[in-house]
């Protein structure tokens, strides 16, 4: 099945919203969110710190400098990362609390803490998001990255990510961006295709100009 086809339902839910929505669908055509599931759990949290506050490009040259390192897997393991010298790590581009971040993964997932792939779909966003977050570093936004990406659930809304607010204030011509609180209750006429609704708000034109006009 192609991206725009299994997508296709809450494309046509979300057009339906109302004007602006319609417009900017029409914009910028079909969904083509792309989830990695053969990810594990612990893999798509560590890609989630490396990309954490920074843009898509600069996140990838981290992790390819990360994966480097280990030219002999397709991801360094949990033991690989708390294996590996501070400056090693540092010399990829992960700041000092990053590195912390990501070797307190490490640790959670040969701990249990972080539950294989097969566990994880077994349990709910709230139980996965709350489980979590107990790792220190590790904020919501981590967790929904990996509910949206890795495991494929399909009503997420990251309403602490800057992207997705700033593109609701120019979806609505707003003077200031939805505080998380009231954008969750705002995205709760989205559900249950909130993830879908997170991507196209991605790519909504900061300006809105002769766009959606």
């Amino acid at each position: 099945m192609s991206l725009s086809a299994r997508y296709r339902k809450s494309v046509s839910f979300l057009r339906k919203l109302d004007a602006d929505w319609e417009k900017l669908i029409a914009h910028v055509g079909p969904c083509r969110h792309d989830p990695k599931a053969a990810r594990e759990p612990y893999e798509a949290l560590v890609r989630a710190i490396g990309y954490q506050q920074l843009t898509a490009k600069a996140g990838d040259a981290i992790i390819a400098r990360l994966k480097a390192l280990y030219p002999k897997t397709k991801f360094p393991a949990p033991d690989d990362i708390l294996a590996a010298d501070f400056d090693e790590l540092r010399s990829c581009g992960f700041s000092a609390s990053k590195i912390a971040t990501i070797k307190a993964i490490a640790e959670g997932s040969l701990s249990g803490l972080v539950p294989s792939r097969a566990i994880a779909v077994t349990m709910s966003d709230e139980d996965l998001i709350s489980r979590i977050v107990t790792i220190k570093g590790v904020g919501r936004w981590t967790v929904e990255m990996l509910l949206m990406y890795s495991l494929e659930r399909m009503d997420i809304l990251p309403v602490d990510d800057f992207g997705v607010r700033e593109g609701y204030r120019a979806l609505k011509s707003l003077k200031v961006q939805p505080r998380p609180k009231e954008l969750r209750e705002i995205g709760k006429a989205w559900a249950p295709h909130r993830t879908v609704a997170s991507w196209y708000l991605w790519r909504m034109p900061r300006e809105r100009g002769n766009v959606l006009n």
